[in-house]
């Protein structure tokens, strides 16, 4: 039992794996820390594509270049999105004059895609081009997955009843005046 005794002292007063144990403890934190600054960083980069995939999209359609439906507009933005995944069944485009009479604010929330329905199913935004000297607003909402769902800011981000996130990209125009006018 002495024997016992001393081996058990003995070994209490060893130093060896003093290291382990703030490693064990800090890990955690580094570990959240770096998966964080991965999902912020994809965050920032799907936000800028999308304004900038949104700003190049609009030019083409102030300046009359562009002639198509929604889905052909959607088609523009996604080519010029890259970093979308699957954009053409995450992005809804909303496109609407805005009056100059009242003034009235948009009443509701962006339009996003709800990817609990089928995509066929679903009602389309309003998307209207308007005319020459209109003022329009136009918004892009496009759905994502995070990286990491449960772990620091995947944990903490709003998400929707199927654990997406929105991003929104929101601007405004004027057509330019019709020919002639």
């Amino acid at each position: 039992m002495t024997a016992m005794r001393a081996w058990f002292w003995r070994k209490t007063q060893e130093e060896d794996g003093s290291a382990t144990i703030p490693f064990v403890i800090f890990l955690p934190f580094f570990m959240t820390l770096v998966m964080s600054s991965l999902e912020i960083g994809m965050v920032m980069l799907r936000q800028v594509m999308l304004e900038r995939a949104l700003d190049l999209s609009v030019r083409d359609l102030r300046l009359d270049l562009w002639d198509g439906d929604y889905d052909e507009f959607k088609d523009l933005i996604c080519s010029r999105a890259s970093v979308i995944p699957d954009c053409r069944n995450a992005i809804a485009v909303e496109l609407r004059p805005v009056s100059t009479v009242t003034w009235e604010p948009l009443t509701s929330g962006p339009t996003c895609v709800n990817r609990a329905e089928d995509v066929e199913g679903e009602d389309l935004p309003e998307f209207t081009p308007g005319e020459g000297d209109e003022i329009m607003l136009i918004r892009a909402c496009s759905k994502f997955d995070p990286i990491f769902p449960t772990t620091g800011l995947g944990l903490h981000l709003p998400k929707d009843n199927t654990g997406a996130y929105a991003l929104i990209s929101t601007t405004a125009f004027v057509n330019e005046p019709e020919l002639g006018s």
